[in-house]
């Protein structure tokens, strides 16, 4: 795809004439044709709206945040976006960046920035209090498009790129990234939901995925950071409902299967590794 530029309103146009049209809900699809994969629906980001909003991974938000907001980046790419939990973390940490959140569903991508509208900046309260002009939130813009495609983004204009749960293409990642730029990375451990997997309620994880990832983006990336995230909660059989309706587990597991197998509150484990990639050079690429 060639560059695109603004050919007035709300119309990307780039050198061979094609045009794109920005929404008002401050995204742009280009997905380019007809995907074979299928984004996340409404009813599983409404799963995962309620469950993350009500602060069960907010340990993990915290251990991506303070990573990424160590780079002090100047643009985030978050790849896989979902409802944009993840990514107004370090919004909040980095106001004054630029931000593109990406996934395949429309609907993911115009809540990511939906909710990047509410964040407020530094500032916020005083401003208020004394009557002064309130801080503008952070700027967040919105690409749908497939992950396994050649991206439509600049090569080397992110400073971080974000990816929590979510496919990923490391040829890519390493284009778009700037020379030592950073990948955050999070893939749930081997023992994350092991209560309700014992139960017969969540599908399996298969083992050591930190190491399988940091083997597979060898040629592109050199692990530099990992942190474990580990935490155990009573959840209830409504908890756990929304719980496993926001991920792939939904497409086996009933409400009906939950409460007959879940008691009425009991312990989950949550344990993720949150890792950090440094982008290799050009020079240092196997050939």
């Amino acid at each position: 795809m060639s560059p695109l530029a603004a050919n007035g309103g709300l119309v990307l146009r780039c050198a061979s004439g094609h045009s794109f049209d920005a929404n008002r809900r401050g995204y742009l699809s280009l997905l380019g044709g007809r995907s074979h994969v299928v984004g996340d629906s409404a009813a599983m980001l409404d799963a995962r709206e309620a469950f993350l909003e009500a602060g069960w991974y907010e340990d993990l938000r915290t251990a991506v945040t303070t990573l990424v907001a160590a780079e002090q980046p100047a643009r985030v790419l978050d790849i896989g976006c979902g409802t944009g939990y993840y990514l107004r973390g370090v919004t909040e940490a980095c106001p004054t960046a630029g931000y593109l959140g990406m996934d395949l569903s429309p609907v993911a991508v115009a809540r990511t920035v939906a909710a990047a509208r509410t964040v407020a900046a530094p500032g916020h309260e005083h401003a208020a209090a004394s009557g002064g002009k309130l801080p503008e939130p952070p700027h967040v813009d919105g690409l749908v498009a497939d992950v396994w495609a050649d991206l439509p983004v600049r090569t080397g204009v992110a400073d971080a790129l974000l990816n929590v749960f979510a496919p990923r293409n490391p040829a890519e990642f390493h284009r778009v990234l700037r020379d030592r730029g950073l990948l955050a990375v999070v893939v749930p451990h081997d023992d994350h939901l092991r209560e309700l997997r014992d139960a017969g309620l969540a599908l399996d994880i298969p083992p050591n995925k930190a190491e399988d990832l940091r083997d597979s983006l060898q040629p592109w990336f050199a692990l530099e950071t990992r942190i474990r995230v580990t935490s155990r909660h009573d959840l209830g059989a409504d908890a756990v409902a929304v719980l496993i309706g926001m991920g792939p587990s939904a497409h086996h597991t009933g409400t009906e299967a939950i409460a007959g197998r879940w008691p009425s509150r009991s312990p989950v484990t949550f344990s993720f590794d949150v890792l950090g990639f440094r982008r290799r050079a050009l020079h240092a690429l196997p050939h």
